[in-house]
């Protein structure tokens, strides 16, 4: 379980130190510690660091083999270092080509991998922001995409979707990894902590309106 701690200046806000939320708005109650076997690799756009609607942060905090890291482009040999390759590497992102972007053909998925160790690389940002991403890290655009398959619709409701089957970032890596993992009902536990994480959310902006 995480604990909250905080820290201030005398011109800032006290912050959270595990979930970087100000205190009135932190999201530690939220964080739901989960075994995930397959390795997930956040990649977060620096405009979803201070979103108070993300959902990445408390998606790390509870995957226990989990990493985060914050950028746009990344330098080719962090994310050289980032995909390292001990595991193979998935990303989840639609199995489309964008031609006027001139991205590189992602390899096909292979059932066959899911008997080997992965890696699920995750671009959190709006879907403007991940395509930017994906255009200026040329490395992850030959990876294999990983297909999801009759998810749920999204519990997300204090954000607006680009389209009407779009999940958040937590919702679409959990689904992913219960997938990959053979196990639709393991991750349950933290959809049911995200509703909450939403519940909060969504109460702040109806204090504000």
């Amino acid at each position: 379980m995480t604990t909250a701690s905080f820290s201030e200046t005398p011109t800032r806000r006290a912050l959270c130190a595990a979930c970087l939320r100000p205190r009135q708005t932190c999201i530690c109650r939220w964080v739901t510690a989960m075994p995930n076997q397959v390795e997930v690799l956040v990649l977060q756009h620096p405009m979803e660091v201070a979103n108070a609607k993300g959902s990445a942060r408390l998606l790390h905090l509870s995957l226990a083999n989990s990493r985060l890291e914050v950028g746009e482009r990344f330098a080719p040999a962090q994310l050289e270092s980032m995909l390292s390759p001990e595991r193979r590497n998935v990303l989840l992102y639609p199995a489309t080509e964008d031609a006027s972007l001139g991205l590189a053909k992602p390899q096909p998925f292979d059932p066959a991998w899911l008997q080997q160790p992965l890696r699920l690389v995750v671009l959190d940002g709006t879907w403007r922001k991940s395509r930017k991403m994906l255009y200026l890290n040329p490395p992850l655009q030959s990876l294999p995409r990983m297909p999801l398959r009759e998810t749920p619709p999204s519990h997300y409701l204090i954000r607006k979707a680009h389209l009407p089957d779009q999940l958040s970032t937590l919702e679409a890596t959990v689904y992913a990894l219960a997938q990959l993992e053979n196990d639709i009902n393991k991750y349950k536990p933290l959809i049911d902590a995200f509703d909450g994480f939403v519940a909060q959310q969504a109460g702040y902006v109806t204090k504000s309106a």
